[in-house]
């Protein structure tokens, strides 16, 4: 018997689709918190608002300012909204003692977190002005290595208008312009403190912003102290010193 062939018939292969992913943005209620030295209800001159650096929290924060408590000043310690370990898991979960810190962004989803931090130290400052007369204390903002870039953008986009502005070992933003920066210096000029052992603050970093200053036309004064990337109490001290020359 001759042989038959047999032909089968292979389905192709359906086309494989091309999926688009989309992210979306959903404004939530959340917590914030924040640290407070002083009593909000007293008889004030001054009220402080202070921004910590990447990794630091809020309560720790503000007892650097220990050394310029007075009765008549008011510090208040915004915390960033992101916090995370800071060291990673050994063998399972963190153990309760494990350091915390927070950040005020990252490079992901930057503008959403800028703008997200900017409208809560907004909420921050209503509060504290719906207790305290604004007209008739001196607002000072001041910003600690990333919490830097955290002011000054505050400063330039957002409510606040402080009679003056500390950046304290840290650099002004790249997206920062002439227009927000004149924002930072509408009471006084800005004031910038660098150690000189902080790696943060090497020479040609220090040009570079010297330059943008000039650039932006920014009067400020810079203040350079024996020191590495720290808050120094002496140099707290001179802040206020300066202020009533």
């Amino acid at each position: 018997m001759p042989k038959s062939s047999v032909s089968l018939h292979v389905p192709a292969a359906p086309e494989k689709k091309h999926r688009t992913f989309e992210q979306r943005h959903l404004q939530i209620p959340r917590s914030a918190r924040y640290a407070i030295m002083g009593s909000i209800e007293g008889d004030l001159s001054e009220v402080w608002i202070v921004c910590h650096g990447h990794g630091q929290l809020a309560r720790r924060f503000i007892s650097r300012f220990l050394p310029l408590e007075r009765s008549d000043r008011l510090f208040i310690a915004p915390e960033a909204l992101s916090r995370y370990y800071l060291s990673p898991p050994v063998g399972g979960p963190h153990p309760a003692n494990t350091p915390v810190g927070a950040s005020w962004m990252t490079s992901e989803d930057r503008e959403s977190e800028i703008h997200d931090y900017v409208n809560y130290l907004d909420v921050l400052h209503d509060e504290i002005f719906s207790v305290v007369d604004r007209a008739k204390v001196r607002l000072w903002v001041l910003g600690f290595s990333q919490g830097v870039a955290t002011v000054a953008r505050w400063a330039a986009y957002g409510k606040v208008d402080p009679d003056r502005v500390v950046l304290y070992a840290g650099v002004l933003p790249p997206e920062l312009d002439a227009e927000g920066a004149a924002r930072l210096t509408r009471r006084s000029p800005l004031t910038i403190a660098l150690g000189t052992s902080d790696d943060f603050a090497s020479p040609a970093l220090i040009a570079v912003q010297e330059a943008r200053l000039r650039q932006l036309g920014v009067p400020h004064t810079t203040i350079r102290f024996d020191g590495g990337h720290e808050v120094i109490p002496e140099v707290l001290m001179r802040l206020t010193e300066a202020a009533r020359g």
